[in-house]
């Protein structure tokens, strides 16, 4: 990953720079909205994902002396251009719902208010975050409710590049997830790892018993142990009779797991090992989780259907200028008015309603010019960035600890129908007032 994020961005944003730069528009003071139009596949409810990371890198959004000159040898923009963006650093100021919340169509996720030129060139940038991270927030967010109080942990580095795979991580552990197997992930955002060992290694050794003993001469009898690489059945009897009754678990990787997890429950319990998990990892989504609530699983492991979002691996996102203020000092709200993409002007405040029990009826979304409403809701924008600096309590490790938090509490406002896995309306009707 290079240390600059400038030039992880679409070349029309520099063109759009550059002559808003020579026209004298680029001061312009502008609200830029994210929000999405739906929610992908027909999903009741999108989570928020991807909000620190974001951050972050705006930090990093800097034209050094590598970025220049290749802007400069291409002709991207020209060169009172390139002097602008060799001073460029972000002043503005972000808004948006706390990394882990829920949204629905037209929530204004985030809100970037800067000069035209500082955040029109943030468009791809926010966008290549919060469309991946909250796609695979979502999809886990879906999981974890499908898999009831047993844990789930992610596999799916394999099936994404190298960057996706750690974002994944993070945006699933924030959605609930329990662990992963990114140990990049475990160092940079503090997500608990695991791992014990996988088909290969059965197969290197001339028997699975000289498998099982060695693994287990190294991690203990607690460790997990993976028996379906030749028998299932012969495979259990070998790491009950290798480990005792104390064995941790054993893992099942392929076959009918709904009928296949109940014969060894069955068979593991007749060998004293009743207290031996039971870890499944065949290509589960939350569709085939959902599917084996009924038999004796202890534990998931969910890896290609994770990080591509399990169907929808973008969340839909668009990142549009909504406002801008006039030489009289007025906002002057803007729309686009395209067929089925049209976008709602205004600076916003959200809003969400709750019932007497605590569980959400609406958002209420507010058009607002000078002052904000008085709602009685639960106001859902935060101060992400100020001053073109970022709150460091959403930063690193410890934002990602607060954002799994504030998921947990934000499920729990949703309403049951925004739980059920066929596709549907969203759970929460938009209002804009």
């Amino acid at each position: 990953m290079t240390s600059s994020t400038a030039l992880l961005t679409d070349r029309y944003e520099l063109t759009m720079l550059d002559a808003a730069l020579a026209d004298g528009s680029y001061a312009r003071e502008s609200v830029f909205e994210v929000f999405g139009r739906r929610l992908p596949l027909g999903r009741r409810y999108g989570v928020v994902g991807g909000t620190g990371r974001l951050l972050e890198l705006i930090g990093r959004f800097r034209f050094g002396d590598a970025e220049l000159e290749w802007l400069r040898r291409e002709h991207v923009v020209s060169a009172e251009t390139l002097d602008w963006l060799a001073d460029y650093r972000f002043t503005g100021t972000i808004t948006g719902y706390r990394e882990g919340e829920v949204y629905f169509p037209g929530s204004p996720i985030l809100t970037v208010e800067a000069p035209f030129g500082e955040g029109v060139i943030l468009e791809t940038l926010v966008l290549s975050v919060l469309n991946y991270d909250s796609a695979i927030a979502t999809a886990a967010s879906r999981m974890v409710h499908a898999a009831g109080d047993r844990p789930i942990a992610e596999m799916g580095s394999r099936r994404a590049n190298e960057d996706a795979a750690v974002a994944a991580t993070r945006a699933a552990y924030i959605a609930g997830f329990a662990a992963s197997s990114n140990l990049e992930a475990g160092r940079v955002w503090g997500i608990p790892t695991m791992g014990t060992a996988a088909h290969a290694f059965t197969l290197l050794h001339d028997t699975e018993e000289e498998a099982f003993r060695s693994q287990i001469a190294a991690m203990g009898v607690g460790t997990t142990l993976l028996v379906d690489t030749y028998d299932v059945k012969t495979g259990i009897e070998t790491a009950v009779r290798v480990a005792g009754p104390k064995l941790g678990g054993i893992r099942l990787d392929s076959g009918d797991l709904p009928k296949l997890v109940g014969k060894v429950r069955a068979q593991l319990d007749s060998l004293g090992a009743t207290g031996t998990k039971i870890t499944v990892t065949n290509d589960l989504d939350e569709y085939a989780i959902a599917a084996l609530s009924a038999s004796p699983v202890d534990n998931y492991g969910v890896g290609t259907s994770l990080v591509t979002g399990s169907g929808a691996p973008a969340s839909g996102m668009v990142y549009k200028l909504v406002a801008y203020r006039n030489e009289s000092g007025d906002w002057v709200p803007v729309a686009k008015n395209s067929d089925g993409k049209a976008s709602i002007g205004g600076r916003k405040v959200p809003v969400r309603h709750l019932d007497s029990a605590g569980i959400a009826t609406s958002e209420v979304v507010h058009i607002v010019t000078r002052r904000p409403p008085r709602d009685a809701g639960r106001e859902l924008l935060v101060t992400l960035m100020s001053g073109g600096e970022a709150d460091a309590s959403f930063l690193g490790p410890d934002g990602v600890k607060a954002a799994r938090a504030h998921h947990r509490r934000a499920i729990e406002e949703l309403p049951e129908e925004a739980f059920r896995l066929g596709a549907g309306d969203p759970a929460l009707t938009t209002l804009f007032v």
